[in-house]
C-alpha cells in the first residue's frame, strides 16, 4: 500500500507547501501539557488559552518563527532552602506549536487567573477574478 500525498492529485498544483506543513504539524509535540484551548471569538477570529497556572509573564515567552506561533514556558525552581514533605507541583518547562494559516495573525496577549489567552486574527482574503487573454502561437 502506497503513501497518498497531494502529488498523487494531479488538479491540487502547487500544494507542496501544504503537504510540509501538515507533516511540521505531526511533529509539533502532541504531549498533553500545558492543557490549551482554541476557540473561534468571531468569524474571523480565535483564542488560544494555555492554563499556566505558576508562571509568571516573564517566565513565558511567545514568537513567531515560519508561520508557526510558538509559546514557551520556563519556570524558575526556587526551592533553594526550602523543605517540601510532599511536592506535586514541579517547576517545568513547555513548548506549545501552533501553525498559522497565510493571513492568520497574532494579536495580543493577556495573562489572566493563571490562563494565557492568545488573540487571532483571520483576513477575509479578496475574491480574485482574472481574464488571461489567448494568444495565438
Amino acid at each position: 500500500m502506497s503513501k497518498l500525498t497531494l502529488g498523487s492529485y494531479p488538479h491540487l498544483l502547487g500544494f507542496e507547501q501544504l503537504e510540509r506543513l501538515l507533516e511540521r504539524s505531526a511533529k509539533a509535540g502532541n504531549e498533553g501539557y500545558p492543557p490549551y484551548n482554541i476557540e473561534q471569538t468571531s468569524d474571523f477570529s480565535y483564542r488560544i488559552t494555555l492554563a499556566v497556572a505558576g508562571f509568571a509573564e516573564e517566565d513565558l515567552s511567545i514568537i513567531i518563527e515560519d508561520r508557526q506561533l510558538v509559546i514557551r514556558g520556563r519556570q524558575r525552581d526556587d526551592s533553594e532552602g526550602r523543605i517540601f514533605l510532599h511536592r506535586g507541583i514541579a517547576a517545568r518547562q513547555f513548548q506549545r506549536m501552533f501553525v498559522l494559516a497565510d493571513g492568520v495573525e497574532v494579536g495580543e496577549a493577556i495573562m489572566e487567573n493563571g490562563l494565557l489567552h492568545v488573540d487571532l486574527t483571520r483576513a477575509m482574503p479578496e475574491t480574485v477574478v482574472q481574464t488571461i487573454n489567448i494568444r495565438k502561437g
